[in-house]
């Protein structure tokens, strides 16, 4: 139950990232907007928001702040 709602949640963060004008992740968007014309936006979704729980999960084992820079590579 828990890992569903997480992933809605992450799949829902990874959509508004590439429909809406967001600052401060400009990087990570530009990295889906090309992944989306080359698979689609669905899957360009899924894979954004993958990314995004990653970058959350070494957030929380490293207990260090989000480093755009760093998650763009």
């Amino acid at each position: 139950m828990a890992t569903r709602v997480c992933e809605r949640r992450s799949t829902r963060a990874g959509h508004i990232i590439l429909t809406r004008p967001v600052k401060g992740c400009s990087a990570l968007k530009s990295w889906a907007m090309r992944l989306a014309k080359r698979a689609g936006m669905k899957k360009a979704k899924v894979a954004l928001a993958r990314k995004l729980a990653v970058i959350m999960h070494r957030m929380l084992v490293d207990g260090k702040p989000f480093n755009s820079a760093a998650a763009a590579a």
